[in-house]
């Protein structure tokens, strides 16, 4: 015989339910002051692979060119330029030495755009100026 039992679930509320507006207290809280989001840190593999596409697309060479000189394979090659791997410092040295660059010559690239973009999103009383020595990423010998 077959039981008729209401075919029923529970229901558990994944966040609290909205107070209802008449069940609301009558002095609510101030609300906090609104801040400008502040600026996300751009990550060192997104710097690095920006370095390593722009100076792929000066030299006019294809991912397929670059790939086969590294001896790295064109699809890793590719998300490590678009940021979506963190490559290990010997693939990097791969791929900066099939673009003619030492592995310094890219990190210091990539430094120079991080402290480029920081300089940018900092605001007063942050970034390379505040702390009374100017800090351009460059070093200039005599």
């Amino acid at each position: 015989m077959t039981s008729h039992v209401p075919n029923e679930a529970r229901v558990i509320p994944m966040r609290p339910r909205a107070q209802r507006p008449e069940a609301a207290p009558a002095a609510r809280p101030a609300a906090p002051e609104r801040r400008r989001p502040a600026a996300r840190e751009p990550l060192w593999r997104d710097l690095v692979g920006d370095v390593l596409r722009r100076e792929r697309l000066a030299q006019e060479r294809t991912l397929k060119e670059v790939a086969e000189t590294a001896r790295i394979s064109m699809p890793y090659l590719s998300e490590v330029e678009r940021g979506r791997k963190e490559a290990s410092s010997e693939v990097l040295a791969a791929a900066a030495g099939a673009l003619g660059l030492g592995l310094g010559d890219l990190l210091a690239r990539a430094q120079g755009e991080l402290v480029r973009l920081a300089a940018r999103h900092a605001g007063p009383g942050r970034g390379p100026g505040s702390s009374g020595a100017r800090y351009d990423g460059m070093c200039l010998a005599a």
